[in-house]
């Protein structure tokens, strides 16, 4: 016994925030091969402290975005030999300098579009103040404050008609509202096909009384809405962002607010995950904030942890499943 757990596989479980991860899966699969160790802190690792806390480990399970992988970093890590992402695509980690080191990439499938709900449960708290009147109830505050605002009837703005655009344009629609879309490669007749109208995006702007992002954080779209574009929309409008935080330009949304150019905003994601304590959205009464939920459901995780014991069983039997890299 003793010989068989020195030769064990190490691997490491990154930022499972909500310490779920082992209980998720059937991990026996992987006895006695493999030891593991899970990292629970919500804490925004620097590259430097990933590189010192993962010296000794084979194999590597990300979570989504929350830990990065650049060249720098998985050439500090020699023993590494098996990077897991949840999801199919990760755009933190340097997939060529892993096809160099001979690094195997495996990826997971999901569940459903869980972001959908994110998206429009910030419109509504925005508009109707749900949770807000809920912790005033709570507090002993006798009765309502608020006078709430029906979304039906108004102008979704959708920057990206893919699938999670798609999802939500649908839901858009069943909400009564009315839904136009744009993105750099998007045509009037793909618009047609969902049945949304097509507008530029300057005329989406002006136009819309949510706007709600629905892009890859790309070189094209990093800073995509600025200044100018937050000068375009209505003073009675919202923008909605459950994509990447840097597809805002961040100093130019908090001015808006900070100036009432704009009615409101509602976040899940951020420049900087997880979002620093001093940061001025945590004070800001026209900003709905979420801790990046987009994708954390329990039937999406359901999905992406049985799949994460099977990319490593398959890699220990020299059949990877599900490969990112080597392609």
């Amino acid at each position: 016994m003793k010989g068989m757990e020195a030769m064990a596989r190490r691997c490491a479980i990154l930022d499972d925030y909500q310490n779920v991860a082992l209980k998720l899966a059937d991990w026996s699969k992987l006895k006695p091969d493999v030891d593991v160790t899970v990292f629970n802190d919500a804490v925004r690792r620097t590259d430097q402290d990933t590189i010192r806390e993962l010296q000794d480990f084979d194999i590597v399970v990300m979570m989504r975005e929350r830990t990065r992988f650049p060249r720098s970093v998985i050439e500090a890590l020699p023993k590494l030999k098996l990077l897991i992402t949840t999801g199919a695509y990760n755009a933190s980690i340097d997939m060529k300098t892993c096809q160099e080191r001979g690094i195997v990439v495996c990826g997971t499938g999901g569940f459903g579009n869980p972001t959908t709900g994110i998206t429009f449960g910030l419109m509504l708290e925005l508009t109707r103040r749900i949770g807000w009147e809920h912790a005033r109830m709570k507090s002993g505050v006798p009765w309502q404050a608020t006078l709430g605002m029906d979304i039906e009837g108004k102008t979704l703005g959708l920057l990206g008609l893919g699938k999670l655009g798609t999802r939500a344009a649908n839901v858009g629609k069943a909400f009564g509202m009315k839904v136009v879309a744009w993105s750099q490669n998007l045509t009037p007749e793909r618009c047609k096909e969902v049945g949304v109208e097509y507008a530029s995006k300057d005329d989406l702007l002006r136009s819309a009384d949510f706007v709600s992002i629905h892009l890859v954080l790309s070189d094209r779209t990093r800073g995509l809405i600025g200044a100018r574009e937050f000068g375009l929309m209505k003073s009675t409008a919202y923008i909605v962002n459950t994509s990447r935080g840097p597809i805002i330009d961040e100093k130019a949304l908090i001015d808006a607010l900070n100036a009432k150019r704009i009615a409101g905003a509602g976040l899940d994601v951020f420049d900087v995950e997880p979002l620093p304590l001093d940061h001025p959205y945590r004070k800001m009464d026209n900003v709905v904030i979420t801790p990046h939920l987009g994708y954390v459901s329990q039937q999406n995780y359901e999905r992406y942890y049985p799949d994460i014991v099977d990319n490593i069983r398959g890699w220990l039997d020299g059949k990877p499943v599900r490969t990112i890299a080597p392609r």
